[in-house]
């Protein structure tokens, strides 16, 4: 009798356990892909909680796709605000943007000065992206390093406050990719191998399509997350290094110039012809006075009719000795940015184009000179000096002079 009873306990503890593994199995995942989401924080600091993963949401400026698995309230839904008719922006990387601390700072200047725009790197010079992508194009080369951890929540924050957000892509110059992709790079003519220049850095082959097709994702991604206006960098062939071993893959008749005008013609194509994005691109600062290529394939004409903007880099540290007769061109802001914008906009009137394309980019950093508050507004002085209105700030320490930007000062 006690046997009987023992073998009618241990059966009904057998589908007990049974049937409490088939209501765990069932019911609390249900419970747990449940996510939430608050498009009301504006909160920096929160970000790493408030991470949304590409696989969950994908948000554009029109709609938002979920999975079904995972039901969102109030998700971020991506925006973008038009073009400042008076563009004035500061440069910060990723890892700046991807930090609370300092982006809270640098929002904070711009909330506090005549400031209205920011240009954040979405892929430097190393060539790596700066924050997910859900494009196959972008995610299946490894390239993506999660500096900024939610940058929706970033770019939604920005908009909140209307400030105007540029992306910054460095194209050409990019040792991860021409390591992971070496059929993508700039080769030697002697052996075949992948050039680097002096401080051994690789470049992409202009030449390239599938290299094309990879910025065209990568610009395309940093719009549909935010980003109002893409900024392509580094669209050049090298400037340094044994130049002369470089294979530029020219067909008959064509120059480097022609090379680098035809991604111009492809990039716009591609990047514009669905939504139109702006797009400005950086020019060395000697393209608005040079009557060559300067062996790098750009010329001030051909990447003109190509973008919204054109932006030289007149940083006066970056032009040689004895440049305008000055031992120091560092040291004269003001005579070496009026000469270079009064080029630009001769060679832009010479094609019948609108000056107000011209968006240059000056300095606040030392190099050898120090550049305080009366060095920064004799920059601006040229800009304003030549009829021009827009002009982006680049410190690569991304520590600025706040005084310099107040707006009773530079009007």
């Amino acid at each position: 009798m006690q046997r009987n009873t023992f073998i009618k306990f241990f059966i009904y503890t057998i589908l007990t356990i049974f049937l409490c593994g088939l209501f765990v199995y069932y019911l609390l995942p249900k419970i747990g892909n449940q996510v939430e989401y608050n498009s009301e924080e504006t909160n920096l600091k929160n970000d790493q909680a408030l991470s949304v993963p590409n696989t969950e949401v994908l948000a554009t400026s029109d709609t938002v796709s979920v999975a079904e698995s995972a039901p969102v309230i109030n998700p971020i839904v991506v925006t973008h605000i038009a073009t400042p008719k008076e563009v004035k922006a500061v440069y910060i990387s990723a890892w700046v943007a991807g930090s609370a601390k300092f982006r809270d700072s640098i929002i904070k200047m711009i909330d506090d000065t005549e400031l209205n725009a920011i240009v954040i790197d979405v892929k430097d010079s190393t060539g790596r992206v700066s924050f997910e992508m859900p494009d196959p194009n972008i995610v299946k080369y490894g390239s993506i390093e999660k500096r900024i951890p939610n940058i929706r929540l970033l770019t939604d924050i920005l908009h909140k406050k209307n400030i105007y957000i540029i992306g910054r892509v460095a194209v050409f110059q990019d040792p991860y990719m021409t390591k992971k992709m070496p059929s993508w790079a700039i080769t030697k003519k002697s052996d075949g191998t992948v050039w680097k220049d002096h401080k051994g850095l690789s470049f992409l082959d202009p030449a390239n399509k599938e290299v094309h097709d990879y910025i065209v994702s990568v610009a395309k991604g940093a719009y549909e997350e935010g980003f109002d206006e893409i900024n392509f960098d580094y669209i050049r062939y090298p400037s340094d290094g044994n130049i002369k071993d470089i294979n530029y893959h020219l067909a008959t008749g064509e120059t480097r110039s022609d090379n680098i005008e035809k991604f111009f013609k492809y990039l716009n194509g591609e990047v514009k012809k669905e939504k139109n994005i702006p797009m400005s691109a950086d020019l060395f600062g000697l393209t608005t006075e040079a009557t060559d290529d300067m062996g790098i394939g750009q010329v001030w004409e051909k990447a003109y009719p190509y973008f919204d903007f054109l932006c030289p880099m007149v940083y006066p540290s970056h032009y040689p000795p004895g440049h305008m007769g000055y031992k120091n061109p560092n040291a004269y802001p003001y005579e070496v940015i009026n000469q270079a914008l009064i080029g630009a906009i001769k060679k832009t009137d010479k094609i019948a184009g609108d000056k107000n394309k011209i968006r240059p980019w000056l300095q606040d950093f030392d190099l050898g000179i120090t550049y305080d508050k009366a060095m920064v507004q004799k920059e601006f002085k040229a800009v304003y000096d030549n009829g021009l209105k827009s002009w982006m700030l680049w410190d690569p320490a991304n520590k600025y002079t706040p005084s310099a930007l107040q707006l009773e000062t530079t009007q």
